[in-house]
């Protein structure tokens, strides 16, 4: 009777014990998430400037992610602005060699905390293009801007 009641004091306290856990993974509906940055830029998307060149802005934060991590343009002139919000680490932005239709020279170098950088490209070719952060490609900072026919 002894054991008994030993075992259920122990089965009840890790009930309990389990309760709290799950209820502390759990989140308020209301509250917003830190996971992406609540900048409409996070969404991918794209713009027309006056001039006709396609904008897109690019975060980048301390978690090795872009913001957006994909995005669609069709052909022709891109204006790319790459933003830092980022408190510790820098960061830079180039087309991975290789690993798309044509290559797109031109690269974004080192983003100190804080600070935004712009560069301007033309794409004639459809396809995936892969994006990364060179520092941090290791740790999974890549990205894919795909191309549409114009």
């Amino acid at each position: 009777m002894v054991e008994l009641r030993r075992r259920t004091v122990l089965l009840t306290a890790l009930a309990g014990a389990g309760a709290m856990v799950l209820s502390a993974c759990g989140s308020d509906p209301d509250e917003s998430s830190d996971d992406a940055p609540a900048d409409v830029a996070a969404d991918g998307t794209v713009s027309i400037a006056p001039d006709g060149t396609q904008e897109v802005t690019v975060l980048v934060r301390d978690d090795y992610d872009f913001y957006p991590a994909a995005f669609t343009v069709t052909a022709g002139r891109v204006r790319l602005s790459l933003i830092s919000e980022a408190k510790e680490l820098t960061h830079n932005f180039r087309f991975t060699p290789g690993a798309g239709p044509a290559e797109i020279a031109g690269e974004i170098p080192i983003l100190a905390p804080g600070m935004s950088d712009t560069m301007e490209f033309t794409v004639d070719q459809p396809g995936d293009y892969q994006f990364e952060c060179s520092f941090h490609v290791a740790l999974g900072q890549i990205g894919t801007m795909t191309v549409a026919p114009g």
